[in-house]
C-alpha cells in the first residue's frame, strides 16, 4: 500500500503527506519504547572531524604524522616519535580537508592531494618537515595527479603523472623533491597506466582493449614495445593487475585471476617470465600484502572474506602477525613500516569502541599506543555488527554485515545501506553509519550484491549488465532475508546509499515501489544514458569496461538497455517519500543526474526533498555539510521507519546546505 498517491495535486497532495508525516511519528512513540533507555549518540561525535587519524611513520623512524583539525579544518601534523604529545600543525588548510597524506622517501617532507571544492582534479603538494614551509608540486588548473612510482633507494625523487596536456592521459613526470623541479619523462598518447621498478625506471605501460580487458607491454627506456606480454580481456580487468618489482627488479608480484576464479598473489620471474603461486584462497581474491621495506619481498598477504586476515609467507612477519592477533584488541591493521623495519603503526578496531592506533616495537614485541581516532565514543553505546552469508535466489552467496539496536528484540525498523562502485565492497568493522543508524533504533543491512569486489571474477561478472536486475534482486532476496530471520519489519525499510547505492535506491522506488518505505540517494545516478556521457575525461581507459558492464551508448541495443535501467524512466512510479543529496561540483555523478529526477517527480507532483552542497563533489568531505544532510537524514526517517532522531537545530546554518526542493517534508527543515 503507498503512502500516497500520485493523482492527488497540489495542496491536498501536501495534506496527505502531512497525514502521513503525522501517523509516522506516532508509530515512532510506540515502537522505539524499547531501547528509550539507549543515550542518544550526537550526530558531531559521529561524522564531526576525528581527534586524529591517518597515522604514517616516516621512512626514518624519527616522526609520526597524521591528520588531525586545525581551527576545525583537517591538516597535517607531526611529532618526534619519542614525543607524540609534543605534535606541532604543518598545514593551514582553511577550507578542503586534506585527507590523503604520505612521506617523501627521505623524510623531510610529507606530500599530500588535494581538490577544491570536490571537483577530484587533486593536486600534489608538499609541506617541509623543519621548517613548515609548503610548496605546490603540481601547480596546474583542471589537473588530477597520480604518484606513478616511488623508491626504496632513490630519496629525493619520485615519478607522477599529470594529465594537464590532455586531460584523458597522465604524462609521466619526475619530481625533483628538493627542489620541487618537473622532469618529462614520456609523454603518454593513449596508455591507461604505467608501472616503475626501484631505480624509477618505467617497466611496463597498460592500455585498455576494445573487449574491456588490457594489454601490457615493456618499456625499454622511453619506448613502450609494439607487442604485449600480457594479455587479459573483461573477466580478469578488475582482479589482476601488476603490484610491483622487488627493490633488484628481478621478480614482478601481480594480484592475477588468469585461469582461475578467485585472484591469487603471483610471483614473476623476470628473466624467464615464469610465474609462480605465493598465496590464494577458494572464496575470496588476495586483497593486499606486506612488502619488505628494504627488499620489496613480499612477507605476508592479505585475504578479506568474512573478515580481513593476514596469512604469513615464511617466518619474517609470523612471529608478529601471531603477536598482534594475540591481543585481542579487535580487528588490526598494518599501516606504515619504517625502512629499518623496527617499528610499525598498527590500528586496531574492536567495533564497539572507536578505533586506537599504536607503535609496534618489533624487537621489544612492545605496543604503544599514539591516539584514539574518536575519544569522545569511548562511553557511548556502541553495538556489535555480524558478518553473515546471505544466499540469492540463483545460488549465489552474498557476503553482508549487520548491526542491530541495542535493546531491541524481534523485527526492527531496518535501513538497507548499499555501497557504492559498484565495483567495491563492503567489510567488516566500525561503521560510523551503522553505529548511528542502529542507535537511532533501526537494523542496518550492507550487502556485497554481485558486481562486487573481493570474491572472484565470477562474482564480479555476474553483475554484468545487471545494473536495475539481477543487482537489484540480490538487495531484495536480501531483505527477504531478513524478514523470514526475524532482524526487520516488512513494512518498514528503508534503502539508502551513496554513489552506485544512490542508483540502488532510486530503483528500489522505480523498480520495485512496494519493497521500500523509503529511500535516501546521495549522489546517485537517475539516467544511465547522461550518467556514461559525462564521465570525466580521465576515465577513458576505462570507458569500454563501462559499456561492456553496463551498457553500451553508441549503439541501439545497448542505448534501449540503458534507459530500461534508467529510474528516471519510470518516475511515474514512485510512492514513497524520498530524499536526495547532492554535490554541485561532482565529475562523476554530475549534477544533473539529480537535477532531472527531481524536476520530474516536480511535474508530477510527487513529493521529494532535495538538498544541494555548492562545494562538494561526490560524498561530502567538510564535516559540517556531513552532519547537516545526516540531521536531514535522520529526522526524514524518523516518521518513516519510526525510529528516533535529534532535532535539526542549527546543522544546516553551519554547512552550506541548499534546500532546492521539498523543504516541508522533513520536520524542522523548513
Amino acid at each position: 500500500m503507498s503512502c500516497f498517491d500520485n493523482t492527488v495535486k497540489g495542496w491536498e497532495h501536501d495534506m496527505v503527506f502531512k497525514a502521513f508525516l503525522a501517523a509516522g511519528a506516532a508509530m515512532m512513540v510506540a515502537q522505539t519504547a524499547v531501547a528509550a533507555d539507549v543515550p542518544l549518540i550526537e550526530r558531531s561525535k559521529l561524522f564531526g572531524n576525528p581527534t586524529k587519524v591517518g597515522g604514517q611513520l616516516s621512512p626514518d623512524g624519527k616522526w609520526i604524522s597524521f591528520i588531525a583539525p586545525r581551527d576545525g579544518v583537517l591538516n597535517v601534523w607531526v611529532a618526534p616519535i619519542a614525543t607524540p604529545d609534543q605534535a606541532r600543525p604543518l598545514t593551514a588548510e582553511k577550507g578542503r580537508p586534506i585527507r590523503q597524506t604520505f612521506w617523501s622517501p627521505d623524510s623531510r617532507s610529507i606530500l599530500f592531494v588535494n581538490d577544491r571544492g570536490g571537483d577530484e582534479n587533486f593536486l600534489l603538494y608538499g609541506v617541509n618537515v623543519a621548517t613548515g614551509a609548503q610548496k605546490a608540486l603540481t601547480p596546474f588548473e583542471k589537473t588530477r595527479v597520480r604518484v606513478i612510482g616511488t623508491s626504496e633507494t632513490i630519496k629525493d625523487r619520485i615519478l607522477i603523472g599529470v594529465n594537464n596536456r590532455d586531460p584523458r592521459w597522465h604524462d609521466v613526470y619526475e619530481l625533483n623533491l628538493t627542489s620541487g623541479a618537473l622532469t618529462k619523462v614520456m609523454q603518454n598518447d593513449g596508455y591507461a597506466g604505467f608501472i616503475a621498478d626501484d631505480q624509477l625506471k618505467l617497466r611496463m605501460a597498460s592500455k585498455a582493449r576494445p573487449d574491456g580487458g588490457s594489454d601490457y607491454y615493456r618499456v625499454s627506456g622511453t619506448t613502450v614495445e609494439a607487442t604485449p606480454v600480457v594479455q587479459f580481456g573483461l573477466d580478469d580487468s578488475l582482479t589482476t593487475a601488476p603490484m610491483g618489482f622487488t627493490v633488484d627488479g628481478k621478480t614482478l608480484y601481480w594480484i592475477d585471476s588468469r585461469g582461475r576464479n578467485t585472484a591469487a598473489l603471483m610471483a614473476q620471474d623476470v628473466a624467464s617470465g615464469k610465474m609462480t603461486v605465493v598465496g590464494e584462497s577458494p572464496k575470496a581474491d588476495v586483497s593486499g600484502a606486506l612488502f619488505n621495506p628494504r627488499t620489496g619481498r613480499i612477507e605476508a598477504y592479505a585475504v578479506d572474506y568474512l573478515k580481513n586476515e593476514y596469512l604469513p609467507i615464511g617466518d619474517a612477519v609470523k612471529a608478529d602477525l601471531a603477536f598482534l592477533k594475540a591481543q585481542n584488541k579487535g580487528e588490526f591493521l598494518i599501516g606504515s613500516r619504517t625502512d629499518a623495519d623496527d617499528k610499525w603503526l598498527v590500528t586496531f578496531d574492536p567495533v564497539t569502541a572507536p578505533a586506537s592506533t599504536w607503535l609496534y616495537d618489533r624487537k621489544g614485541k612492545k605496543l604503544t599506543q599514539l591516539y584514539v581516532s574518536r575519544p569522545e565514543l569511548a562511553d557511548a553505546p556502541l553495538v556489535p555488527m555480524e558478518a553473515v552469508e546471505i544466499p540469492a535466489r540463483d545460488g549465489l552467496t552474498l557476503v553482508s554485515y549487520l548491526t542491530k539496536p541495542k535493546g531491541v528484540t524481534g523485527p526492527a525498523p531496518m535501513v538497507l545501506l548499499v555501497h557504492g562502485g559498484p565495483w567495491a565492497r563492503d567489510g567488516f568493522g566500525y561503521n560510523g553509519y551503522h553505529q548511528w543508524l542502529a542507535n537511532r533504533g533501526y537494523a542496518v543491512l550492507s550487502v556485497n550484491y554481485r558486481g562486487s569486489t573481493g570474491f572472484g571474477k565470477n562474482f564480479i561478472s555476474a553483475g554484468d549488465l545487471q545494473w536495475g536486475r539481477k543487482m537489484h534482486d540480490d538487495l531484495i532476496d536480501a531483505v527477504d532475508w531478513a524478514v523470514k530471520q526475524g532482524v526487520a519489519r516488512p513494512d518498514k525499510v528503508a534503502i539508502m546509499g551513496g554513489s552506485y547505492g544512490g542508483y540502488a535506491t532510486l530503483a528500489g522506488l522505480t523498480f520495485t515501489p512496494d519493497t521500500f518505505a523509503c529511500g535516501v540517494d546521495i549522489v546517485g545516478p537517475s539516467n544511465l544514458f547522461t550518467l556514461l556521457k559525462t564521465i570525466p575525461p580521465y576515465w577513458e581507459a576505462g570507458k569500454q569496461q563501462f559499456y561492456k558492464r553496463m551498457g553500451d551508448p553508441t549503439t541501439e541495443e545497448g542505448r534501449a538497455l540503458l534507459k530500461e535501467r534508467s529510474p528516471l524512466t519510470f518516475v511515474d512510479r514512485i510512492t514513497k517519500p524520498l530524499l536526495i543529496g547532492q554535490g554541485a561540483n561532482d565529475p562523476r555523478v554530475n549534477v544533473a543526474e539529480s537535477d532531472q529526477i527531481v524536476a520530474a517527480m516536480a511535474a508530477k507532483s510527487i513529493p521529494v526533498t532535495y538538498v544541494v552542497f555548492p562545494d562538494e563533489g561526490h560524498g561530502f568531505a567538510r564535516p559540517a555539510n556531513n552532519i547537516a544532510f545526516n540531521a536531514v537524514t535522520e529526522n526524514f526517517l524518523s516518521p518513516c521507519l519510526g525510529g528516533r532522531a535529534e532535532p535539526i537545530g542549527e546543522t544546516l546554518k553551519a554547512s552550506t546546505a541548499q534546500v532546492k526542493h521539498g523543504g516541508e517534508f522533513v520536520t524542522g527543515l523548513k
